[in-house]
């Protein structure tokens, strides 16, 4: 199976009330344990990539050659879309020539005239290109490559005149956070979240900053039509911790055994990635749904 679009996983999970998740990645090892453990999961996945991550990776065309030939050297048979993250004008035109099938336009920034017709313009490009897009109104707080958002929060009309132009999927700001929430977080509105899907006429929303959401707070918001779950400082979080209870331990100053080789130094992360990733998919629902 080739990469698809994430407009179909989407759809399906949002009919079925459970939310697909999206996982930053970073580097070949990233992407390989993400797609062994979605393929073990039988779940559907999208990976997503920063423009600053796809910068250190050397560029758009590296990110998308890199995982087309690891989907297809490991056989994958369960649906995975590679997604531009927080994609700029430009970054989302390079993209869908570099050949990710689904990008993400982050207009949030911009007066929402000006947002709303860079999104018009990037929807029809997608769409003529077979890609997925999905669109932001309101902040995420927090900063991510460089941008920095205070977490100004969506208004449901916006939202609305922004799903009209017919955007696969919607990141609306509610209140959460890139990175790791402070301890004095007020958490998700979830009134506001069932107030813009009612105004979206059911557009399939998107939760960005899922790492340290309690899980049953993110199954509230997909209860409430969120159906992506965007995740990345959890996978980091326990490749670190992984990583470091590795060298610690000594283990990569085993001489005789060649702990010192990339090979096992990094095993054990890889393997803290595929037990989040499998937990995740079972936390949100779609741990068996491309079976």
């Amino acid at each position: 199976m080739a990469l698809v679009s994430a407009t179909e996983m989407i759809n399906k999970a949002h009919a079925g009330h459970y939310a697909i998740c999206a996982f930053n990645i970073n580097n070949l090892e990233w992407t390989k344990s993400i797609l062994e453990a979605c393929e073990a999961a039988k779940s559907p996945v999208i990976l997503e990539v920063s423009e600053g991550a796809a910068k250190y990776m050397c560029g758009y065309k590296t990110v998308a050659n890199m995982v087309k030939n690891i989907h297809d050297a490991l056989k994958i048979t369960v649906p995975v879309a590679l997604h531009l993250d927080h994609g700029t004008y430009d970054g989302a035109k390079a993209c869908i020539e570099a050949g990710f099938t689904s990008v993400m336009f982050d207009g949030s920034h911009y007066p929402f005239e000006e947002n709303l017709a860079k999104s018009k313009e990037l929807i029809a490009l997608a769409h003529a290109h077979g890609c997925s897009i999905e669109c932001e109104v309101g902040g995420i707080g927090g900063s991510e490559d460089g941008v920095t958002s205070s977490g100004e929060k969506a208004n449901p009309q916006e939202c609305a005149t922004i799903a009209a132009l017919g955007v696969d999927f919607l990141a609306a700001g509610i209140g959460n956070i890139h990175g790791i929430y402070p301890a004095d977080w007020k958490g998700l509105d979830l009134d506001l979240l069932h107030e813009i899907q009612v105004a979206t006429n059911g557009k399939p929303l998107v939760l960005h900053g899922g790492t340290g959401i309690p899980y049953d707070m993110v199954n509230e918001a997909i209860k409430r039509g969120v159906s992506k779950v965007n995740v990345n400082t959890d996978l980091q979080l326990a490749f670190q911790a992984a990583t470091r209870e590795y060298i610690l331990s000594g283990k990569d100053e085993d001489k005789a055994k060649k702990g010192f080789d990339p090979r096992k130094l990094l095993k054990p992360g890889c393997e803290a990635i595929k037990a989040k990733v499998t937990e995740m998919t079972k936390a949100f629902g779609s741990y068996g749904k491309a079976e």
